[in-house]
């Protein structure tokens, strides 16, 4: 099915495939996939995921970027996904938004971080438009000076992915198994995550962001509905997903090195 339109014809095809409270990891294994070996363009919208989980980047140190004791103590899975980006808390509170495109696909795109973030934000620019003061700042999507976005990206030679994590609400107590990052965007200013991030369910209602989202993408494409169970794979084409969960002893070792490492410290101190 193509959702309706007279103004995108002799656009470029875009997939839509929409998700509600898949699970984290099957949404990364299927993101991957697509990009790896597909030849289309897609776009992902999930809406929530059921259990509450850590996303890590493909680089992320848990000892730097979690409360390791809580995430062990609460039995929090964490996953290293696939692309970069920072560490985020997930839940049924989260929206999920994908672009795996062709590096054709949008005229004069380059295909590197900063032109794809730039691109991208044109899209949310007009999802928002007249809700709230929208804007890009470093690598986020913010309102004001508030962050309610976060985005990662992996590129390969003829392809691309850009995903978000949308803060359509967050629980606060889960905040507290993240730590303040090592590196963060200058505009932070060392805010605690409460005082960092937003809820979008004070500026919009969630089904209105994801009708919104969709009427976006299709002043670019001639989007085309698709349902999961259709999407056909290569049968020739070997896909090992990159994206999975940190086994518990990795992280128990990571927590052990930790207190080692604070005992040191405090000896030398003395």
């Amino acid at each position: 099915m193509t959702v309706p339109g007279t103004r995108n014809i002799g656009l470029p095809l875009m997939n839509l495939v929409r998700l509600k409270g898949v699970p984290t990891l099957k949404q990364l294994h299927l993101e991957e996939r697509l990009l790896r070996t597909s030849s289309d363009n897609w776009c992902i919208i999930n809406d929530g995921t059921n259990d509450p989980t850590v996303v890590m980047g493909i680089s992320g140190k848990p000892m730097e970027l979690l409360e390791i004791d809580s995430v062990l103590q609460d039995e929090i899975p964490v996953i290293r996904r696939f692309t970069g980006g920072g560490t985020v808390i997930v839940d049924q509170g989260t929206i999920f938004v994908t672009f795996i495109c062709n590096k054709d696909a949008v005229p004069g795109l380059q295909s590197y971080p900063r032109p794809i973030m730039s691109w991208s934000s044109l899209i949310y620019r007009k999802v928002f438009q007249g809700i709230g003061d929208f804007g890009l700042r470093e690598n986020d999507y913010v309102l004001g000076n508030l962050k309610f976005g976060g985005n990662a990206q992996s590129i390969i030679k003829n392809r691309w992915v850009h995903h978000t994590s949308f803060l359509w609400d967050y629980e606060i107590s889960n905040m507290a198994y993240l730590k303040l990052p090592k590196r963060a965007p200058e505009y932070r200013q060392a805010r605690s995550h409460l005082e960092f991030v937003c809820r979008m369910k004070d500026y919009i209602p969630r089904s209105n962001f994801i009708d919104r989202t969709i009427d976006a993408v299709g002043s670019h494409f001639l989007v085309r509905s698709v349902e999961l169970e259709a999407i056909k794979y290569p049968s020739d084409t070997k896909f090992k997903p990159s994206s999975g969960l940190l086994m518990k002893q990795e992280l128990e070792e990571t927590a052990i090195d930790s207190h080692t490492g604070i005992a040191v410290s405090q000896s030398l101190q003395l």
